[in-house]
């Protein structure tokens, strides 16, 4: 074979070895398409979306707390968060200044924070802000910047009704109050909605809702807010003028149970905590107990009625102006002499109640206060709430049967007091406290006699009526009656002879109540002190208001109540 012939057999058989590498080649890839869109294709479409769609959180807002009436207390109000993706985040000095004060926080917090959660995935850089906000810090176009979708709290009433209400915390959870103790019931169910985002994270296209997000439940509280704004102003302004150390009032529906009011000093604002005194965050009217000192005398009249074995003109002697119980004295004021049963009530007689109460037996007079409500929790599910104390009557001593039928060596909280007053105002009947507002009308039990009940507001009346304890508590266009009570505060050392506490407690109108009202003045530290002198006009300034806010006709003839009256415009 010649030469020429040789290598034109060579170059045919190179042109032959590289069409077939060439049709091998092209089968292969047509092989490899019909793979991959016909038996790959669920797969690479599952590996793309695993790089691209996401799934994000679609918040729940929280439900809404009203009063009785339907006023907004607390709300949930739509914001935005802004965080960060640490992994795209590659920020120059100008940037993370311009972020910072777009932010309105330090560019050094903000750069350290960034410094510090390099290796993750997700940091919080500022929440719930307003959307404008979030708006101005999106346009700074920064990779790595997000913003999210949730909700804040917040309460129109402020420190009003804090108390009661409490708050959330920045996740929504619920940390004191009511928010604590229904924040099952409030929480939402968050939903789920599917995006898709590009490489640096920024949502492109929204696909669709996969769970819509259920919104909580909302509540209807008991109060009234009209007549709390109104206890909280009175309640203020008293611990305020008598320099005070704390206060608590409470109103309660007398054919209900139901609280229509309920506020504390020093009270807290809840949307503003940064300079809260975690002392102010308690609801004293519930989770502080006090001795209730003589308010606790009508239950031991109470029993006394009851027994039969005394009336309201039942007289007593009541010289020489004390009584000794083995090494103990117990004193009244002056030597009072004889006094009639009612007489004992409105001259808040020491010697009287004693003598009523040994004469009862220790027994009789424990049954009377634990059937009243003492010792026990008032079942309106607030946490925190302290059930007070009430001891053992089968240990009791003369003296300490004497001592407790004036409302010492136990210890009642302000919603149990006034629970008690409720049931002497409306006919003996107990009926089940609460928080959370009730259409239909709810069962109560009969405690006492309605018989005693009639003689309990007489005898409430004659401590407003001239020559009682509680004249400042009176009104002119209203029939009130209540009960003042004066006792030492308990401190490291046993009872503070400087120290008192000021109560007041009685019902509205006095001849058919509406309303039972307990105010509490702790440690007032100018010269008046004594229940009928610091509590009583501040029950009196609530009872004036709360009658005209609820429509409650006047009881008492305009021209026979023009008398002089020594809290005529005067705060207690």
């Amino acid at each position: 074979m010649s030469f020429d012939q040789f290598q034109d057999v060579n170059i045919r058989w190179r042109y032959s070895f590289f069409l077939v590498l060439l049709l091998v080649a092209v089968c292969a890839l047509v092989y490899r398409a019909i793979d991959l869109h016909v038996f790959e294709q669920a797969f690479l479409a599952e590996q793309g979306d695993a790089r691209t769609i996401r799934f994000e959180r679609l918040e729940a807002h929280r439900g809404m707390i009203t009063d009785r009436h339907g006023e907004p207390l607390a709300v949930s109000a739509p914001v935005e968060t802004v965080y960060a993706d640490p992994k795209f985040l590659n920020l120059s000095l100008a940037e993370i200044k311009r972020l910072s004060i777009a932010l309105d926080v330090s560019s050094s917090w903000l750069s350290k924070k960034i410094a510090s959660n390099k290796n993750k995935r997700f940091i919080y850089l500022k929440r719930k802000m307003s959307p404008h906000e979030v708006k101005n810090v999106l346009s700074l176009n920064l990779d790595g910047i997000y913003s999210q979708r949730e909700y804040k709290r917040y309460y129109p009433a402020g420190e009003v009704a804090s108390h009661v209400l409490g708050f959330t915390s920045i996740d929504g959870e619920g940390q004191e109050g009511l928010e604590l103790a229904y924040d099952e019931w409030l929480t939402g169910k968050a939903g789920k909605k599917r995006v898709l985002k590009n490489r640096k994270g920024r949502v492109i296209k929204d696909l669709g809702e996969l769970e819509e997000a259920q919104a909580g439940h909302d509540i209807q509280l008991s109060l009234d807010m009209r007549i709390q704004y109104l206890a909280y102003r009175e309640l203020k302004a008293a611990v305020e003028t008598h320099k005070a150390r704390s206060g608590s009032i409470v109103v309660l529906d007398i054919s209900s149970g139901d609280v229509l009011a309920m506020a504390n000093q020093p009270s807290y604002n809840p949307n503003n905590r940064s300079t809260i005194d975690v002392s102010h965050l308690r609801n004293r009217a519930l989770t502080d107990v006090f001795e209730p000192g003589s308010t606790m005398k009508l239950a031991t009249v109470a029993a006394a009625l009851e027994s039969k074995k005394y009336s309201l003109s039942s007289e007593l002697d009541t010289s020489p102006g004390y009584i000794r119980l083995g090494k103990k004295s117990i004193r009244d004021h002056r030597n009072y002499g004889t006094l009639s049963v009612l007489d004992i009530v409105a001259k808040s007689s020491n010697v009287g109640t004693s003598r009523i109460a040994l004469d009862l037996s220790g027994d009789v007079v424990w049954d009377m206060l634990y059937r009243l409500g003492f010792g026990q929790g008032t079942g309106v599910g607030f946490p925190g709430e302290s059930i007070g104390q009430l001891p053992d009557s089968s240990s009791w001593q003369p003296i300490e049967v004497a001592t407790m039928s004036y409302g010492y060596g136990m210890n009642v909280n302000a919603l149990q007091l006034a629970q008690a007053f409720m049931i002497y105002g409306n006919g003996g009947v107990k009926y089940p406290l609460s928080l959370i507002h009730r259409n239909q009308k709810v069962q109560g039990e009969q405690i006492i006699p309605q018989g005693v009940s009639e003689s309990l507001k007489a005898a409430m009346k004659a401590v407003v009526a001239k020559g009682g304890t509680g004249t400042r508590a009176d009104l002119p266009l209203y029939g009130v009656g209540g009960k003042s009570g004066t006792v030492h505060t308990v401190g490291k050392g046993g009872y503070q002879q400087s120290q008192y506490q000021a109560i007041f407690a009685g019902v509205a109108p006095a001849d058919q109540p509406e309303i039972a009202l307990v105010v509490i003045i702790n440690a007032p530290a100018g010269a008046e002190y004594y229940g009928g002198e610091v509590a009583a006009p501040v029950f009196s300034r609530v009872v004036d208001g709360a009658m005209r806010l609820l429509n409650v006709r006047p009881d008492k003839g305009i021209a026979k109540s023009i008398h002089a009256r020594d809290v005529s415009g005067k705060r207690g």
